[in-house]
């Protein structure tokens, strides 16, 4: 077989190999051919004998240096017609392109000699081959040489002009296109980085069920996208599908990117404006959907102008929540963003088990580091555990509160129920109206639905429960008697056994006591919300509430 196929080499990258150093060697001999150009046109060989591949290089070195102009040569006479004649200095200043060659004491050319061979193969050489030297009819026979139009001289001219035209030129050409595909984009860019900012402000989710070309909706990155390209034609023109195949800048680990460098941009600009100030910690850790343990953190200082800031700094995974994974997130969070302890002065968490442990909790390991790291737990969270145990303590109370979670819990068992006493209440609305006997002004009167209390949600029992539940006495009672009626069975007994528990004295008594009592609870924990309020005023406010819910028996 190898007589009739030749054998290839086993070395396949031999050719490239080859290639590359062929490549070198034509550079450098192009480099030892521009460094040894020469100077006097009478010297210099002609352009045709100059390799194909590299004439437009030589011809530009040529182009920059200029025309060979020695203005300070004194030039000797030649006896012309019985008259001494020698080269006019002044010549140089009408003729841009005239060169003087010092050896050959002769006139040439300069755009001749680099592109007359382009155009023209046979001709005079006068000003291109051994030079003239005829000064008797020097500027006479010069004038010749350029006026023409369609002369060789200017085809010559043009041609050179066209080389170093930078607008012709292939460089400027490509850096051209590179120009125009660096500003599309950023253009591009810009947008996408617009649309995450928007995305991460209001909170939105970025990506959608189905993304493809054909979908109704493609999710808010891509949807917001296609809205800014269809209100702006200079976006539409690098985004989505004619932005290219890999510059598009929509698959979402390209979100992620934006989304992290959004992130890091935040922090920066919350860390200046920490700069080296005592500041303390809020910390509170959940799962997410993901069932994932996550630790959140708040950093909380005070500004030149005395203003408390308290500004969100992250969510971080951690292993569990026990109180070594937390300290060590936090000292992570304190390494890599520049943080000391030496500047903590407090530490706020929950009431866990592992956050206020005495012996091994997290505010005891960040003592035992900075003993200045004061622990205070979340007052408004104190106040409402402290409502709830001491509910439960009384028995006549915590029947009250378990009585009106079963009101909510029936009431809005079904949507029809719901809708019964949005309906009901829309109606005793309308005749109150009607009799002049409402109270009207912004924000009265809203669309509202009874809600579960929870005990760790700050103010719910008052809020959505008791004013709930007096603002809707009538409208409640309603819907179950329309239950009792619509309903005979174990769900109208039921109804029937809540309703007859509310028109008790009991019920309503228990229903005013808790509405005056959790009031002044509430404008507390209200207060105590405030991200600007002080731990002095906080105590004063508490020793308020105190003095008012005091009972004097004398």
């Amino acid at each position: 077989m190898e007589r009739f196929f030749k054998r290839k080499s086993s070395l396949g990258s031999s050719d490239s190999v080859g290639i590359s150093r062929t490549s070198s060697s034509r550079q450098s001999e192009l480099d030892e051919v521009l460094a040894n150009l020469q100077a006097d046109p009478g010297l210099r060989i002609r352009m045709i004998e100059y390799d194909t591949n590299i004439r437009d290089e030589v011809r530009r070195a040529y182009l920059q240096r200029g025309p060979c102009q020695p203005r300070g040569h004194s030039f000797p006479q030649s006896n012309i017609s019985g008259i001494n004649r020698r080269f006019i200095l002044q010549w140089f200043d009408e003729f841009d392109s005239l060169e003087y060659s010092v050896s050959h004491d002769a006139a040439f050319c300069l755009y001749c000699y680099l592109f007359k061979s382009n155009f023209e193969q046979v001709g005079s050489e006068a000003l291109t081959g051994a030079g003239f030297k005829n000064w008797k009819k020097g500027r006479e026979r010069m004038k010749v040489h350029v006026r023409p139009v369609s002369s060789v001289y200017n085809k010559a001219r043009e041609a050179a002009t066209n080389l170093m035209d930078q607008n012709t030129h292939i460089e400027t050409a490509v850096s051209k296109h590179y120009e125009q595909a660096r500003m599309a984009y950023r253009r591009c860019l810009i947008t996408s980085i617009k649309c995450t900012k928007f995305l991460l402000r209001q909170g939105l989710s970025f990506l959608g069920n189905d993304e493809s070309a054909t979908s109704s909706n493609r999710g808010n990155y891509l949807e917001l996208l296609q809205f800014l390209a269809d209100n702006d034609e200079k976006v539409k023109e690098v985004v989505l599908e004619n932005a290219p195949g890999n510059l598009k800048l929509v698959a979402p680990k390209i979100q992620k990117d934006i989304v992290n460098a959004c992130a890091g941009e935040t922090l920066d600009v919350i860390m200046s404006g920490l700069k080296d100030r005592f500041f303390s910690i809020l910390v509170d850790e959940a799962r997410d959907i993901s069932v994932k343990e996550q630790m959140a953190m708040v950093l909380r200082y005070v500004d030149d102008k005395g203003h408390v800031i308290e500004r969100f700094v992250g969510v971080q995974h951690v292993t569990d929540t026990t109180s070594s994974s937390l300290k060590d997130a936090i000292d992570t969070f304190f390494s890599s963003n520049g943080l000391s302890f030496s500047k903590l002065r407090g530490q706020g968490y929950d009431g866990t088990s592992n956050m206020r442990d005495e012996l091994n909790g997290l505010k005891t390991k960040i003592l035992r580091e900075q003993p200045c790291a004061y622990y205070v737990h979340c007052f408004a969270h104190q106040l409402q555990l402290a409502l709830v145990a001491v509910a439960k303590k009384n028995i006549d109370i915590a029947s009250f509160f378990t009585a009106t979670n079963s009101v909510v819990n029936h009431v809005g068992a079904s949507c029809k129920r719901r809708d019964a006493l949005r309906a009901q209440l829309q109606e005793e609305l309308a005749i109150a109206f009607e009799n002049d006997c409402l109270i009207t002004g912004r924000g009265l009167h809203q669309e509202t639905s009874l809600k579960c209390a929870g005990d760790t949600r700050w103010s719910s029992h008052y809020g959505t429960i008791i004013i709930s539940i007096i603002s809707m006495f009538s409208s409640v009672i309603h819907v179950l008697q329309m239950i009792i009626e619509d309903n005979p069975n174990d769900s109208a007994s039921e109804a029937n056994k809540i309703q007859r528990e509310m028109l008790t004295f009991q019920f309503v008594f228990h229903l005013f006591l808790m509405k005056a009592i959790l009031g002044l609870t509430n404008d507390v924990s209200q207060a105590l919300q405030k991200k600007d309020q002080e731990i002095v005023n906080a105590m004063a406010l508490v020793k308020s509430c105190k003095e008012k819910l005091y009972w004097n028996e004398e």
